[in-house]
């Protein structure tokens, strides 16, 4: 059962209104946390996480003592006090060396958890050149067919659109688009890219497109799931009958939101239909003598009768 909270005062009553589930979702927030024992890679994973969150993150400055596969009731806490629906805690130790636990929850219960190992690291230090600007929606690349075939990894793809998707948009401006990250699922690793994009003189209204990489790159290797229940799963993702768009006869939307329309027209006698009038379409004399001899014949015959 849920404790139900009355407000005392108007910011009270907004506060609690803002957390309550929306029609239209918001922006997701994610909370860092740093478990009892850290290394630097994970650390500086986290910050760098975190830089590429923002302004929708929460870094917690203390050191917490959770495992968050043995009791994740710490995290649902957490998430129910700083109205957040997203999760990244960093660990270090012998059995699980930088180690990352990255998960979301669905009405502040734990829906997805994944542990994910860090085999190889570069910091967005190591590559001199300019970095991105905070809070730039980015471009999400996954190649590999892990992300098709394997249950876990259909799952992983769906949290990381979830985490790194920003705010939802109509349209996107081309130059606004200057952050790629790449996702790439090969030999059981998934390896981060983080690119930033140069629109270059081609000579035509389109530009040239390049990518630079900014860091951070990571080799991560999955060492183990929590996955929600099927049931769960499916009421994570119900839409509300008032956020769906109303149906339009005859008029359909794919999946790149291009509209289609379909029109119904009466059948066409195609032949009464007017054509060019060319020398190799005309018809022959010979058969012009036989349909006006059949044309008398039946006069004659009318007449007769």
């Amino acid at each position: 059962m849920h404790r139900i909270v009355k407000p005392k005062n108007k910011r009270s009553k907004r506060f609690l209104d803002a957390k309550e589930s929306q029609i239209i979702e918001n922006t997701k927030t994610a909370m860092f946390i740093r478990g009892s024992q850290t290394s630097d890679v994970v650390n500086n994973a986290l910050k760098e996480i975190y830089i590429m969150k923002k302004p929708n993150a929460v870094m917690f400055t203390k050191k917490n003592n959770i495992r968050p596969f043995e009791d994740f009731t710490s995290l649902e806490f957490f998430s129910n006090k700083n109205d957040t629906s997203l999760f990244v805690f960093g660990s270090h130790n012998k059995k699980r060396p930088h180690n990352l636990v990255m998960g979301h929850l669905y009405d502040y219960h734990l829906l997805d958890m994944f542990e994910l190992g860090i085999e190889s690291f570069q910091s967005m230090n190591s590559f001199k050149n300019t970095k991105l600007t905070v809070g730039s929606k980015p471009c999400l690349v996954f190649a590999g067919e892990l992300f098709n075939s394997d249950h876990s990894y259909k799952r992983l793809k769906y949290f990381l659109i979830n985490f790194f998707r920003g705010p939802m948009v109509q349209n996107v401006r081309l130059a606004g688009l200057e952050h790629v990250l790449s996702f790439t699922a090969v030999d059981g690793k998934v390896v981060l890219k983080s690119y930033k994009t140069l629109l270059k003189k081609s000579g035509t209204k389109t530009p040239r497109v390049e990518l630079e990489e900014i860091g951070p790159s990571m080799d991560l290797v999955m060492r183990r799931t929590h996955l929600a229940t099927t049931d769960l799963y499916k009421r994570s993702l119900k839409v509300p009958k008032t956020a769906k768009p109303k149906k339009r006869k005859n008029i359909s939307i794919d999946a790149f939101k291009t509209t289609h329309g379909r029109v119904h027209m009466e059948k066409q006698d195609l032949g009464n239909l007017q054509t060019r009038k060319m020398k190799a379409l005309k018809r022959v004399r010979e058969e012009k003598k036989q349909k006006e001899a059949a044309a008398k014949k039946q006069r004659t015959a009318a007449a007769n009768v």
